[in-house]
């Protein structure tokens, strides 16, 4: 009778541990940063792994970054980056890169195990480094002093499709002062309130990297006005 009693007990043991460990276990699933995309490879050959890492995670909170684990190899030769892009929880986009073969611990991510992110109700910026420079564009104007006209509107659509582009008539669609050489000015608010130019020569090429948004194209929208001064307020870059 003892040993019956003892085996029931420890039974009945077994059978209320599970419930009591899960009800202990650490939540993983609700981190500070909700993912938005995941790109794998290198800069100029990666692809979106968005849906690959999202079904990983619902298996496990834990995974290798590899050309397995993705099934590709978006640039053979090549050491890969994984790298995920989140929303902070003060709405800053934030870079999480993983190289090929280091291990990813989904804990800091919400909604990991559930996989519910990245479904295109938070956009990423697009760009391989991330879309979060120092500096806001107001105005982005083309041509000479003498003769210069308002691009930002046709900067804003091609900073959506790339990160460096030529300042050119071709890519502006205008030439404002035929025979002349043009420059592109790009008038900006730096992280103290400071009005700032940047100025590239006709020809040259235009790196996005230093401005905020700039993938996703939420500048130059008259919310925070430019001087209205070809030189600007204080000195260019």
């Amino acid at each position: 009778m003892p040993t019956r009693l003892t085996t029931i007990l420890m039974l009945a043991l077994l059978l209320f541990l599970p419930g009591t460990a899960s009800a202990q276990r650490p939540e993983h699933d609700a981190g500070e940063f909700v993912i938005i995309s995941a790109q794998y490879g290198t800069e100029r050959h990666h692809v979106d792994v968005t849906q690959r890492l999202r079904e990983g995670a619902k298996r496990d909170r834990m995974f290798r970054a590899s050309n397995a684990t993705f099934g590709v190899d978006p640039a053979e030769g090549k050491v890969k980056t994984l790298r995920i892009y989140a929303r902070g929880p003060h709405g800053r986009e934030e870079v999480f890169e993983y190289r090929e073969g280091s291990m990813v611990d989904g804990s800091k991510f919400r909604g990991w195990g559930r996989g519910d992110w990245g479904s295109g109700k938070d956009r990423w910026s697009g760009r391989w480094g991330g879309d979060e420079g120092e500096f806001l564009i107001l105005s982005a104007q083309y041509g000479t002093r003498h003769h210069h006209v308002d691009v930002t509107q046709r900067l804003r659509e091609g900073a959506k499709r790339d990160r460096m582009f030529r300042a050119s008539n071709e890519t502006f669609g205008v030439d404002p002062d035929q025979g002349k050489v043009k420059t592109l000015r790009i008038y900006a608010r730096g992280p103290h309130g400071r009005e700032e130019m940047f100025e590239y020569r006709e020809g040259s090429m235009v790196d996005g990297s230093k401005f905020r948004g700039w993938g996703r194209g939420e500048w130059g929208d008259g919310k925070d006005r430019w001087s209205g001064r070809w030189d600007g307020e204080h000195g260019k870059h």
